[in-house]
């Protein structure tokens, strides 16, 4: 994956309020993704407990966030926008349902990855020792599912497979990175 420009690092680390809400919006779709997979796949049985166990754990997660948002007075969004990264990179799903069903557990791991990347710059470079804190526990966390959706992945297909389309879908996203700066 690319980095993370130093430009957004500094946008969060301004305006970290605007943040948290963002990253409550994100916990709450990463918890419904990973119940949608159970919802559209029913039938994947190897599967099925992981995903319910990630959408728990995201849940908690946007739980968590949004204890640190009410001790800052900081409300929720009012309404949750459509996320133009990831509907960028859904756009890239194919097609046909096997494969569509491959390139959906690979992209959770590209954004899963991403959050980490971008969880643990948070980590690193805010300037309270809470946040600090909290955004390592949740840097480790997110690292984790990255590496859960590639190994569900792998009950269905080929790892050359997974890690040429993984490689594949990580340069789109890249472009799509990019492109939102």
């Amino acid at each position: 994956l690319v980095s993370s420009s130093k430009e957004w690092l500094d946008t969060v680390l301004n305006d970290f309020n605007a943040f948290l809400k963002d990253h409550a919006d994100c916990e709450r779709k990463a918890s419904g993704m990973a119940m949608s997979l159970v919802a559209k796949y029913p039938d994947r049985d190897e599967i099925l407990q992981d995903l319910i166990h990630t959408g728990i754990e995201e849940l908690e997660h946007f739980r968590l966030v949004y204890k640190i948002m009410q001790e800052r007075k900081i409300g929720l969004n009012r309404k949750m926008t459509k996320d133009l990264y990831v509907d960028q990179l859904l756009k890239h799903i194919n097609g046909d349902r096997s494969k569509g069903f491959r390139d959906r557990l690979i992209i959770a791991a590209i954004v899963e990855n991403r959050g980490f990347e971008r969880f643990k710059l948070i980590s690193e470079n805010v300037n309270d020792d809470e946040l600090a804190q909290f955004y390592h526990m949740i840097y480790t966390s997110e690292a984790k599912h990255g590496d859960i959706f590639l190994r569900l992945a792998e009950n269905y297909f080929e790892k050359d497979e997974i890690v040429s389309r993984y490689n594949e879908l990580a340069a789109f996203e890249g472009d799509i990175l990019n492109n939102l700066a």
